[in-house]
């Protein structure tokens, strides 16, 4: 028994070290981790445990059969971050270029499906460059599992893609069908046709950076959410991701520590937010005042700005956070910004997760581009998402809400359980100047003065239909509120809301617009 366990250590040192030391030398010189490296930075320490170490594929063929490392490419198993459990599997570059084959995919499929079993966390480390082209068919059919039971646990436990090197081909479709994407820039990229095929197919000659590199996902595709310099900084706002979420989507977020008083009062919010509707600011302030020790998580930083969305903690409790942005784009709602918004909305939902909605739109986008690139149907995903959303739901009007735009940010009528407005908030059809042209245009039109009967008529609609407690005196909004109180008022609202609960109706699944 000694000896055989003498010889099981030194096989499985075997493993660990991995192929030959010029292969991992050849991935540090590309500035990226190793497979096992990288698992030290996302896992605590020692809690990372290893399942089918000692895999071996069984494809003959284009010598395969003479190359049968251990591992086959990929590195998987559970361990713990901040003390909780997770499953994770990590593509090892080294071997077969992280290249996907039958032995390969199995291990992945095994452990998600551990991950859904167990109601824990997926994380994937991708590396990989893509199917095994020696072993044919039976690479695709494995791309196919895994994409199957990505769907399976869509909704059920969180799901998170780390790119980390190449992912091209019918790969690239695992991550986007996972709920959050990270992208270290330089050494990863994503693209379902490479440059070479580009090249050959357009002419077109363009890098894999530039093609599908992490800027371009992060800025332009939005399909990656998250971007980060190097592979440590990542990992670690993995971990920080994953101390905001529950394990599963049958529990609520952990609670997070704080020292920092729910009633406290906010006087800074006095002068931030100017009167006049026209004038800009930054909503990102308002959010790190209000929220938890000023800290904030956002997704899709450098996508769709005009738009804000984010995890932040109210008295501890995790919430998601919705804010239009008039630093970008007056925070007008465009086709990204509703992506971006009904995305996020859906993950609060599926994970139990509340959702404050700050408000200060003025419409949707208006333009030829716009309408025919489907701004209705991506508006539409927006308003679905809210409307289908069960979690409790707080909606603060900071400032203007316009037409269209405020019922889908999330307005009483169609679900929030509770609205407030700032005393600077205007919610109408349109803007007073607008509506004023409208209303009241052959009149200015016939008048000796039009321009000064034009600013008589904006004055009697502002005063009619658009002041601050117009919308209370109908019961649209649930109270006006000092600005001052924002975070009190929020803190108290998610309290109650707390064991919020209502039935799902008796349906397969919904139709939303794509």
């Amino acid at each position: 028994m000694r000896d055989r366990v003498t010889e099981l250590e030194l096989l499985r040192d075997s493993v660990h070290e991995g192929p030959d030391r010029e292969a991992t030398a050849r991935q540090h010189a590309k500035g990226k981790l190793t497979v096992r490296e990288r698992l030290d930075v996302l896992l605590d320490d020692g809690s990372f445990v290893e399942v089918e170490a000692f895999r071996r594929h069984r494809a003959t063929g284009f010598g395969l059969e003479r190359r049968r490392p251990h591992t086959d490419g990929v590195v998987a198993g559970w361990g713990r971050v901040h003390g909780r459990d997770v499953m994770v599997y990590a593509h090892d570059f080294r071997i077969f270029g992280g290249a996907l084959g039958e032995a390969h995919a199995e291990k992945i499929h095994k452990t998600m499906d551990l991950a859904e079993a167990a109601g824990v966390p997926l994380i994937s480390l991708n590396d990989g460059a893509g199917a095994r082209i020696q072993e044919g068919v039976t690479a695709l059919a494995g791309y196919g599992g895994i994409f199957q039971r990505n769907v399976r646990s869509s909704g059920v436990i969180p799901q998170i893609s780390v790119m980390l090197g190449p992912c091209a081909g019918g790969a690239a479709y695992s991550p986007a069908l996972t709920d959050f994407v990270f992208m270290v820039q330089d050494t990863a990229q994503m693209f379902i046709t490479g440059p070479d095929v580009v090249r050959a197919v357009t002419g077109e000659d363009i890098s894999h950076n530039a093609l599908g590199g992490a800027q371009v996902h992060g800025a332009l595709s939005g399909v990656a959410g998250f971007v980060y310099p190097d592979e440590v900084s990542c990992l670690e706002d993995v971990r920080h991701l994953l101390s905001l979420l529950p394990a599963n989507n049958r529990e609520l977020p952990p609670r997070i520590a704080s020292a920092d008083p729910p009633d406290r009062v906010n006087d800074a919010l006095l002068d931030l937010v100017p009167a006049d509707p026209t004038q800009s600011y930054d909503m990102s302030r308002l959010i790190a005042e209000i929220v938890d020790d000023g800290e904030f998580f956002e997704f899709h930083a450098g996508w769709a700005p005009n738009l804000i969305c984010g995890l932040a903690a109210f008295d501890g409790r995790v919430t998601g956070v919705v804010a239009n942005q008039p630093a970008h784009l007056a925070g007008v709602l465009d086709i990204k910004a509703s992506e971006k918004g009904a995305r996020f909305i859906q993950m609060c939902d599926a994970f139990n997760i509340p959702l404050v909605s700050l408000v200060d739109v003025p419409g949707f986008l208006p333009g030829a581009d716009q309408e025919h690139g489907g701004i209705i149907r991506h508006g539409a995903k927006l308003l679905y998402a809210y409307c289908a959303a069960s979690v409790p739901r707080i909606q603060v009007i900071v400032r203007k809400a316009y037409g269209g735009a405020y019922i889908v940010m999330d307005s009483r009528s169609i679900g929030a359980d509770l609205s407030f407005a700032w005393p600077t908030n205007e919610i109408a059809v349109m803007g007073a100047e607008g509506a004023a042209n409208v209303v009241f245009r052959r009149e200015i039109a016939a008048a000796a003065d039009p321009a000064a009967q034009r600013a008589v008529r904006v004055e009697d609609y502002r005063r009619t239909l658009m002041h601050p407690y117009y919308a209370a005196e109908r019961g649209l909004v649930d109270d006006v509120i000092d600005p001052r109180t924002t975070r009190a008022t929020l803190v108290r609202s998610l309290r109650l809301l707390e064991a919020k609960h209502v039935p799902a109706p008796e349906r397969k699944h919904g139709n939303p617009p794509m």
